[in-house]
């Protein structure tokens, strides 16, 4: 049986950090959905969802197995959707275990059949942030370091 992971976030935007995570669950799963939520507790974007969603097409346009969808749905039924069981998501440090958790939890319980796997972020990522990003960016600064594509 194929399996299908969805990498649900709101990515504005799409770092290295997010990168690394899909490149390392592509040795787990067969396919991974980057799925660019509308996150409700988030006013507006500060990347336009469009450019975002061809920003990453652009950097696995080799990688079949990797697909880019927009989505504005509970993550659980996005992932039946795709007949996805997975859910992948990276995990910086203990906040992040702590929210990530109360969400896996939920998630289990509107599809029992889905199953979240948290990779722990790679060390030269675990300081990078979309927060931080958009914050530099913002004011001037050069991030390029920090996305797999150009701004």
């Amino acid at each position: 049986m194929k399996k299908t992971a969805i990498f649900p976030g709101s990515f504005d935007p799409y770092t290295n950090g997010h990168h690394d995570i899909v490149m390392r669950g592509l040795d787990i799963f067969d396919e991974i959905v980057v799925g660019i939520g509308y996150n409700s507790s988030k006013k507006s974007r500060y990347f336009e969802i469009d450019k975002m969603v061809q920003k990453i097409e652009e950097v696995y346009k080799d990688i079949p197995a990797v697909k880019v969808v927009v989505y504005n749905e509970l993550t659980s039924s996005l992932a039946k959707k795709h007949n996805a069981n997975f859910l992948l998501r990276g995990l910086r440090n203990t906040t992040d275990f702590e929210y990530e958790n109360t969400i896996s939890q939920m998630n289990r319980y509107l599809n029992t059949d889905l199953e979240t796997v948290f990779l722990i972020t790679s060390p030269q990522y675990a300081a990078v942030s979309s927060t931080i990003i958009r914050e530099v960016h913002r004011y001037g600064g050069n991030v390029s370091e920090f996305l797999p594509y150009e701004v």
